[in-house]
C-alpha cells in the first residue's frame, strides 16, 4: 500500500525558510518521479516542483523558481522541498505526489503559513 508521511510545515515570517519532508512506503521509491503540489484556500491545487527518479533533473513553477529546491534521498525513501525567501502568497497546504501504473498517490498534506 502506497503511503506518504509529510512533515516540516508550520508558521514562518516572510523571508524565512522551511524544509518539508515526505517519507514514502509501499513501493520502490527509487523507480518513480516525485512532485510537490500546493493548494491555497479558494484556489486549485498547483504543481510546485518535480524531480525524476534518479534526482538528476528537476523542474519548478515560475512562482517558486530560484527560491525552492526539490531533492530526494532514495536510500531514505524521502523527497524534500527546501523553501527559502518565503512570501505570504506561498501560504498553502503542501502535498507530495507520485504516479504509479497510472494511479495518482497523494500525501495527507502539511500546512505552510507565511505571515508576520
Amino acid at each position: 500500500q502506497v503511503q506518504f508521511v509529510e512533515s516540516g510545515g508550520g508558521l514562518v515570517q516572510p523571508g524565512g525558510s522551511l524544509r518539508l519532508s515526505c517519507v514514502a512506503s509501499g513501493f520502490t521509491f527509487s523507480n518513480y518521479p516525485m512532485s510537490w503540489y500546493r493548494q491555497a484556500p479558494g484556489k486549485e491545487r498547483e504543481i510546485v516542483a518535480h524531480i525524476i527518479s534518479t534526482g538528476e533533473r528537476t523542474t519548478y513553477a515560475d512562482s517558486v523558481n530560484g527560491r525552492f529546491t526539490i531533492s530526494r534521498d532514495n536510500g531514505k525513501n524521502t523527497v524534500y522541498l527546501q523553501m527559502n525567501s518565503l512570501k505570504p502568497e506561498d501560504t498553502a497546504v503542501y502535498y507530495c505526489r507520485t504516479t504509479r501504473a497510472g494511479v495518482l498517490y497523494w500525501g495527507q498534506g502539511t500546512q505552510v503559513t507565511v505571515s508576520s
